[in-house]
């Protein structure tokens, strides 16, 4: 997103209805915020690699911790001017919210962690993401409104797509539910739930202050978590451009895009938009030659993507 010169971004311009409690999107906004919401989930997708290489290198939660606290260290710094011109009263109130979606959002991180210890990648690829098919679920119990069918044959083709993506190891070791998977499948509905929590509090609060609480109360909780897991590091390059590239691009700038998104979309969407994630990841590592592309590969990204254009190319009030 452009901005002019010394000036910060304002994630607050474009109004928008909302098509989970049955009111039409406007279609500028509608792409404007899903197709920002698409180059979230690519950054995500192009760093599984680099984080990858970096945790040999250093404990998870360490990782976590300090990622999340240099993320908010930026976000602090960008949104310094909103933040002075908002006042103290709106910003507390929206930092209440994004606290309040940072708990689930570090749930989130933390049972899909430790979940990885007592299951497979597979496994874990695969329950994780169920999100997507949990988030309009939700949201049906929470606005009293079921998806429209195009959405919900479009969540159905990604969950399908999902599955194509990480069978091939999931097949490889078999598919018994252990304690992984069920802290795995936990992680799936906590993700669900902070995009649901997030998408209620980014309509009635300021964007830039829920953005920052959901990071800043990442940031404390996975501090807290050091107590259970002593923290360890090996200060190589791959370290530290991991805790770089993710501190700024995937969480400072990318929780910020998908918090103004999620003001102009629904959950259900920015559910189905983000499983792309996986598709990206594979295809960083493909492009770097960890990773050979397959069949099956191609067949779950083709699945995916069907799914997203098929809700996309879909106006917003047909059923």
């Amino acid at each position: 997103m452009s901005q002019a010169p010394n000036s910060t971004p304002d994630f607050t311009q474009l109004s928008s209805a909302r098509s989970d409690t049955g009111t039409p999107l406007p279609d500028r906004a509608h792409w404007k915020a899903e197709g920002a919401l698409g180059m979230v989930a690519l950054v995500w997708g192009a760093t599984f690699v680099v984080v990858k290489q970096a945790l040999p290198h250093i404990s998870t939660v360490y990782f976590l911790s300090i990622r999340f606290w240099l993320a908010s260290l930026c976000m602090l710094t960008l949104f310094a001017r909103p933040f002075r011109r908002a006042g103290a009263a709106r910003v507390g109130a929206g930092l209440r919210g994004g606290a309040i979606a940072g708990v689930f959002l570090w749930l989130g991180y933390t049972l899909q962690t430790y979940g990885l210890k007592y299951t497979t990648a597979g496994n874990s690829g695969f329950l994780t993401g169920l999100f997507i098919a949990l988030v309009p679920l939700l949201a049906a119990v929470r606005y009293r409104r079921w998806p429209q069918t195009s959405e919900l044959i479009g969540i159905g083709l990604a969950v399908v797509g999902m599955a194509v993506l990480t069978l091939p190891s999931v097949s490889q070791s078999g598919f018994n539910l252990n304690r992984g998977d069920a802290l795995t499948i936990l992680c799936a509905v906590a993700f669900a739930t902070h995009l649901l929590v997030l998408d209620h509090f980014a309509q009635r609060a300021m964007v830039e202050a829920v953005a920052l609480g959901q990071i800043a109360c990442a940031a404390a909780l996975s501090t807290l978590l050091l107590a259970a897991e002593p923290p360890r590091a090996d200060w190589s390059f791959s370290v530290l451009f991991a805790i770089g590239i993710t501190s700024v691009f995937a969480t400072a700038l990318a929780f910020s895009v998908q918090t103004w998104g999620q003001r102009h979309t629904t959950a259900t969407r920015t559910a189905l938009i983000f499983a792309l994630e996986p598709v990206f990841a594979l295809a960083a590592a493909a492009m770097w030659g960890r990773e050979a592309l397959t069949w099956k590969a191609l067949a779950g990204g083709a699945l995916i993507l069907g799914g997203i254009l098929f809700v996309e190319l879909k106006p917003t009030g047909a059923r």
